[in-house]
């Protein structure tokens, strides 16, 4: 078990031992703003003053971009059962999410800049004069920040120091989770983990295994994802993945794959294919999944009887992995056994930990993305 909720197989390999343990324990004790915000340590820079303004009668619509939305649409995602309140994203340019509405609604416009295109473009289509407006954003003058201003509209600030996909245990992820009525403090858990032993040593064995694939030329890591609800959490983690990790002509590819339907398409390739991928398993243990109705079996799939969608799934994951162990595919397996705050704040702090100690370990910065602010610059060259 990587802790009490999460089954955890690591990839069964034979790797050089690194500095990863060593590079872990500095990370640790430096303390920096990304590390903090993982731990209950962190001090929010909101409060229920900020949100008592909000009509808790209307839909909540996030306006952002990239890591400005995407650990929130994880966190909605993943922990859908337990939110009363409906949350629409606006996350891109062009998408039926941008067309107006005759509802009023309480909009959270998120950009760490306060000055992306997309954010300010979509913010300028769909605010209404009616509506119930909070601005995340940094502390300095900016186009949301003067919107803010003109709207009369509370405005939190963003920490500087922390990018957007490493966000999503600061205000940026943990305000939208707090008017969601979830509890927010219990999403930060680095506290718990640095005590955990199994937890620790497996993040270090993942990351030395990790780098292993990738002097070996192996650079595509392929999510094997047979749960619908953490679609989102994958999404955050590729954009984390990719964008700190693909630099200097380094880095690996993070593609998501939707079970069981990727087992008519893609899987072909998975098994016989190239060899230059290496696999994550992620599963969810759900209890009242639709029933198989006996009724309409026929004697050639006796076995389906009595089965529901869980075990169904089950059983093909299995199935999997044991044809993966026999083709000598490298792969590591995640099993939830408890979808709750808890849970989903370990796995944002394995992902973060574990992308930052891939990043230390090819000498690159983790925390920049060079290439992206060249498009932005050539962007708006075009439009002046």
């Amino acid at each position: 078990m990587l802790t009490q909720n999460i089954s955890f197989k690591n990839f069964l390999i034979h790797k050089k031992k690194l500095i990863v343990k060593k590079n872990l324990n500095l990370i640790l004790n430096e303390k920096t703003q990304v590390i903090s915000s993982l731990s209950k340590s962190y001090k929010d820079s909101f409060d229920k003053k900020n949100t008592k303004h909000f009509n808790k009668k209307l839909d909540y619509r996030i306006i952002g971009m990239g890591g400005s939305t995407l650990g929130a649409q994880a966190i909605y995602d993943f922990l859908k059962k337990k939110i009363k309140k409906k949350f629409i994203f606006v996350d891109n340019l062009n998408t039926s999410k941008n067309k107006q509405t005759k509802k009023n609604l309480n909009n959270l416009i998120i950009s760490k800049s306060g000055n992306t295109t997309e954010t300010i473009v979509n913010a300028n289509i769909l605010i209404k004069k009616k509506d119930r407006n909070l601005f995340i954003t940094e502390k300095k003058k900016s186009y949301l920040s003067l919107l803010a201003q003109k709207l009369k509209a509370e405005v939190v600030d963003h920490n500087n120091y922390i990018g957007g996909r490493y966000s999503v245990l600061s205000e940026v992820g943990m305000l939208p989770a707090e008017l969601m009525g979830l509890n927010y403090k219990k999403f930060r858990q680095l506290n718990n983990l640095v005590n955990n032993k199994f937890f620790m040593k497996s993040l270090v064995s993942n990351v030395e295994s990790t780098i292993h694939f990738l002097k070996t030329k192996k650079f595509n890591s392929i999510v094997i994802n047979y749960d619908e609800q953490s679609t989102n959490l994958f999404n955050w983690y590729q954009q984390l993945v990719a964008e700190s990790l693909g630099k200097e002509k380094k880095g690996l590819l993070p593609i998501i794959s939707i079970m069981p339907k990727d087992n008519h398409s893609v899987m072909q390739l998975y098994l016989d294919g190239f060899k230059n991928n290496f696999f994550t398993f992620f599963y969810s243990h759900e209890n009242n999944t639709s029933k198989i109705n006996n009724d309409l079996v026929l004697p050639e799939q006796k076995f389906l009887k009595n089965k529901d969608i869980n075990q169904i799934m089950f059983a093909q994951k299995k199935a999997t992995e044991v044809v993966f162990k026999k083709k000598n595919i490298p792969f590591r397996s995640f099993e939830i056994k408890k979808r709750d705050e808890k849970t989903l704040g370990e796995l944002f702090c394995f992902f973060i930990l574990e992308t930052i100690l891939i990043g230390l370990a090819l000498k690159i910065n983790p925390f920049d993305q060079p290439a992206v602010e060249l498009i932005k610059k050539e962007t708006k060259k075009i439009l002046v």
